[in-house]
């Protein structure tokens, strides 16, 4: 026989209370209380029963403690979606209303990557405590996947918009105060993405909070620390963001999305020194597409390191291909995300490609942006890429002047070339200060033992300029345009045959 519902919900609200340690101060006063109106009879009761009922709400507490961080499939989100769907019926008469909040935390793979999984739980363990403080009692915490958190508000009779924003606001604060972890102090953020019950598309407690964590993640698109209510509109972008994934997943599947390959020249001897492997989408409807156009798309989907995979194969394979011509190209360069630094098996993977291709290490060259390296403490990037230095590969510090890498840093990550970023590069045969910030790269890089590579040259006069300079090589449109291999064999012959690959120095600076 099953207890009505409202019995059910007071009894949950008092095992609740009673688990908090404000139930202790009030302890000698309920015995006391107890003795004064029953005697000695209630007195007993008191004392057999409170410890029984502590048991059974202490191996409630372990239970949950023991899986911290369920999927949100497990009972904590469980018995929120199932109080959501007891209440969502009642409130239209009863003239309250309900809401439902995710909180994601801003850069936590960061916080892994710095202090380790074990320091990651200990502070999202902090966090909830902090948010189960900011809340009123009846209101309930949920795990959600990927250490985010699911807030149920209890009905109440006055909730708008402007309260779930001034309660959101109390959530960030609660969470970004600094947290002691050894003799670390440690900061985080969060994006909140709420929704008010009875504006999701359904009225059930999975609709609603499925509506939050859409909320949520347009939040954290335009994090850290941003707040986002639920619209439908939200639905419509992030189902257009689901099928551009599918389209995107399709597309490396199919060979849609290849690299097309831009060459890289020696201001020294005019020759090639090599080619980078830039991604291309050849979509059926909409032509070639450049990266800027999917690639968020494909970072916001997780299919970065598929998409790593296909440009590494076609390029190995570009290279085999202009072997088996005849035809010099020294190396391939092939950009590297975070994730895929982060991988493990990454120097295993590689070393088994390049021999599954008969290729020297040295053929190779892994292209890192500046930013990864002068924000990355991850002892597994430090040490994938120093095994890739070591195992032969080249390492080229892409996008250098924009991340704040410092000497250090570079030293550290046995960067063999400086890429000069293309904000520094354009307009250097014209504009002064230009040719001084390139001036002190290239002098910089002398002293440390690196080469150099323009990015970005888009005339002869920059070209000539950047030689004169002592950048060592230099690409961009003026030189090619990235092309599909199909196209190389006939730009390498003919660029061989130039008479004016090696630029006349001397041409206007002022």
């Amino acid at each position: 026989m099953s207890l009505p519902q409202a019995p059910v919900q007071r009894i949950v609200r008092l095992l609740s209370w009673v688990r908090r340690a404000e139930f202790l101060v009030f302890l000698p006063a309920i015995t006391l209380a107890g003795f004064w109106m029953g005697g000695e009879r209630v007195l007993l009761l008191l004392a057999l029963g409170l410890p029984l009922l502590f048991a059974v709400t202490g191996a409630s507490s372990t239970s949950s403690a023991a899986h911290p961080h369920g999927g949100e499939d497990g009972p904590t989100i469980g018995r929120a979606l199932a109080a959501l769907d007891a209440m969502l019926p009642t409130l239209q008469d009863s003239g309250r209303r309900t809401a439902c909040l995710v909180i994601q935390f801003d850069d936590l793979e960061k916080l892994l990557d710095r202090h380790g999984r074990s320091a990651q739980a200990e502070v999202l363990a902090r966090c909830e405590d902090r948010i189960r403080g900011a809340l009123r009692m009846g209101d309930l915490v949920a795990h959600l996947q990927g250490g985010s958190f699911a807030v149920v508000l209890a009905p109440v009779r006055r909730l708008d918009l402007e309260t779930l924003v001034q309660l959101s606001v109390r959530l960030q604060e609660a969470v970004t105060a600094p947290i002691s972890l050894g003799a670390a102090q440690i900061y985080v953020t969060c994006s909140v993405g709420f929704c008010i019950g009875g504006r999701s598309p359904e009225a059930t407690g999975r609709s609603l909070l499925d509506a939050a964590q859409i909320a949520a993640d347009e939040a954290a698109r335009h994090g850290p620390g941003a707040i986002r209510a639920f619209s439908a509109e939200m639905t419509r972008k992030q189902a257009s963001r689901d099928a551009m994934r599918d389209q995107i997943e399709a597309a490396l599947e199919n060979g849609q999305i290849r690299p097309h390959f831009q060459p890289q020249i020696s201001t020294d001897t005019g020759e090639i020194s090599g080619f980078e492997a830039l991604a291309r989408w050849h979509h059926p409807d909409r032509g070639c597409l450049a990266p800027s156009e999917f690639l968020p798309a494909v970072e916001g989907g997780d299919l970065t390191d598929r998409l790593g995979e296909v440009m590494l194969f076609h390029a190995l394979t570009a290279l085999t291909d202009w072997d088996r011509k005849g035809l010099r190209v020294p190396t391939i360069s092939v950009n590297f995300s975070a994730s895929e630094l982060r991988n493990p098996r990454l120097p295993e993977r590689l070393k088994w490609e390049l021999d599954r291709f008969d290729l020297t290490p040295d053929r190779l060259t892994i292209e890192i942006l500046e930013t990864v390296i002068a924000s990355s403490e991850n002892d597994m990037v430090v040490s994938n890429i120093a095994a890739l230095a070591a195992l032969g590969c080249g390492v080229d510090l892409d996008d250098f002047g924009t991340g704040h890498a410092s000497i250090t840093t570079i030293r550290r990550f046995a960067v063999r070339r400086l890429k000069i970023d293309r904000s520094f590069v354009t307009k250097v045969d014209q504009d002064r200060e230009q040719q001084k910030l390139v001036s002190a790269i290239v002098s910089l890089a002398e002293r440390l033992g690196l080469e150099t590579l323009a990015e970005g040259v888009e005339t002869a006069a920059e070209h000539a300029m950047l030689s004169q300079l002592g950048c060592g090589h230099v690409q961009g449109y003026g030189l090619a345009r990235p092309m599909p291999l199909d196209e190389t064999t006939d730009w390498i012959t003919r660029h061989a045959s130039r008479q004016d690959r090696i630029p006349r120095i001397g041409l206007r600076s002022r």
